[in-house]
């Protein structure tokens, strides 16, 4: 209730908020590299929890608690085939999702690199200015 109080006043509708709070905890559910991974290999078609298991060399343990995560979220469905179960992804639109972030993150490290090339750059010349009196005083000594 509170929350709409303020919705009102700022102008924002309530369902606004509550749209953002989705969009939070979608984007939580990716949050862990174990999950990222598990959707990347998920991207190229279903997969069981034994054959997860293996790509990620992981305990089974720790791929089911991460499946029921993204499953929660509805980002992936689980079908039971016999005495095992296939995941899959809900919505193919997820593979588009990783490929645009892998773009950001890529864009991302080129500017980082960048930067880390310049400071390098920088912290050379610096360093000759700065090491020069200090390498004149101790030899002064």
């Amino acid at each position: 209730m509170a929350r709409q109080q303020r919705a009102r006043k700022s102008g924002e509708p309530a369902a606004t908020g509550e749209l953002q709070t989705f969009k939070a905890q979608f984007f939580r559910a990716l949050a862990h590299p174990a999950r990222i991974r598990i959707l990347e290999i998920l991207v190229r078609g279903g997969r069981t929890v034994q054959e997860l298991q293996q790509a990620l060399a992981l305990e089974q343990p720790m791929v089911s608690q991460q499946l029921a995560v993204l499953r929660n979220q509805g980002i992936v469905t689980a079908q039971k085939k016999g005495l095992s179960v296939r995941y899959t992804l809900r919505d193919p639109l997820v593979g588009e999702l990783l490929d645009v972030a892998r773009r950001i993150f890529n864009n991302h490290l080129v500017s980082t690199r960048g930067l880390l090339r310049e400071l390098r750059r920088e912290s050379r010349r610096g360093s000759l200015v700065v090491q020069a009196p200090h390498t004149r005083a101790v030899r002064d000594q």
